[in-house]
């Protein structure tokens, strides 16, 4: 087996093995634009691909050292480690950290451990999700939704809430709009204008994201951006008004994203994240892990986040120095 820098002529063979938009080659196309380095690798037996992944390495501040992110890849095996460790060095890098994009299977955390990969002191993408089989009929989907959610869409139809999808710039205005009063409003750190607006240009000329907004009295409540990758449709980003809450425009648009996603033919609806089965109430995302959690969907567990050391003198100072500076950013905030 050979390991080698993906071709451009490779995009469509490279697309047919990767699992998750973030690995797609249109969402690397969007991390080049913002001006990260980006490495695409493939595992050929002969001409035949038989894995690929992308990572970006990310310059420390302060430090002529780089640190390498590979979110949703493949499970590593050992010629995937070893082709890290080389690619890490000619990077110049820390760590590299690593988040499968892979169901958590018995004594999964031995075989990473193995690999010499250590549990990550940091998580980007949650451990845990929600994913909605879009196989099921309407009906079906209805009827494994919480009592409540149903009300909610009902109240939300009945109040004459309107939803349409939407690939114009317009709309993306609008979408931008709710998604920043929605940080501030809620006091978390969103992405940069910069960044929605690379992944809407990027992404919705490849056919993979559009937008669904509702609107109440000609007034827009709700946007949604969606992203599309194979046989899943995601729902990563969203904002909302603080206007007219209880005409539940939330709760019809999520109706309306599934909707979308079995009309159009994909098997999975992917919510982007949730809390652990054993979540509090007093966790600040839990209003939202419910919300998600009223749709009747799976609840999944994912193998984690690891490490995959390369200068161990640095590491834990580098991990100090990242929480030290988001403990700053949130008092700030």
């Amino acid at each position: 087996m050979i390991v080698r820098e993906v071709k451009d002529s490779e995009k469509d063979l490279y697309n047919q093995v990767v699992t998750h938009v973030i690995q797609s080659w249109q969402w690397g196309d969007f991390r080049k634009k913002m001006g990260l380095d980006l490495v695409r690798l493939g595992h050929f037996e002969g001409n035949k691909l038989i894995s690929a992944y992308q990572l970006t390495f990310h310059p420390v501040p302060f430090f002529k050292y780089t640190v390498g992110y590979l979110p949703k890849g493949p499970m590593p095996d050992e010629k995937m480690v070893e082709a890290l460790k080389t690619l890490g060095e000619r990077k110049n890098a820390a760590f590299i950290k690593i988040e499968p994009n892979v169901l958590k299977i018995e004594n999964g955390k031995l075989k990473m451990e193995n690999l010499g990969l250590v549990p990550s002191k940091k998580s980007l993408f949650t451990k845990y999700n929600f994913l909605i089989d879009l196989t099921k009929t309407e009906d079906q989907l209805l009827a494994a939704m919480h009592p409540k959610t149903r009300y909610n869409i009902n109240i939300a139809q009945k109040k004459g809430v309107t939803v349409y999808d939407s690939t114009s710039d317009e709309d993306f205005e609008i979408y931008l709009k709710l998604y920043f009063e929605t940080t501030k409003r809620q006091k978390y750190f969103g992405h940069t204008s910069t960044y929605h607006k690379l992944v809407w240009q990027t992404l919705m000329q490849a056919k993979m994201a559009r937008l669904l907004i509702a609107k109440y009295q000609g007034k827009p409540l709700v946007a949604w951006m969606l992203l599309n990758f194979g046989q899943t449709i995601y729902y990563p980003y969203g904002g909302s008004s603080k206007e007219h809450k209880e005409v539940m425009a939330s709760n019809l648009i999520a109706w309306e994203a599934i909707r979308l996603g079995k009309k159009n033919g994909f098997k999975i609806f992917d919510m982007w994240g949730a809390l652990a089965p054993d979540a509090r109430e007093s966790d600040p995302w839990y209003g939202f892990h419910r919300f998600k959690a009223g749709y009747g969907p799976i609840h999944v567990e994912y193998v984690g986040t690891y490490d995959l050391i390369l200068k161990p003198s640095l590491y834990n100072t580098l991990n100090i120095a990242d929480k030290m500076r988001w403990m700053f950013l949130r008092m700030r905030g």
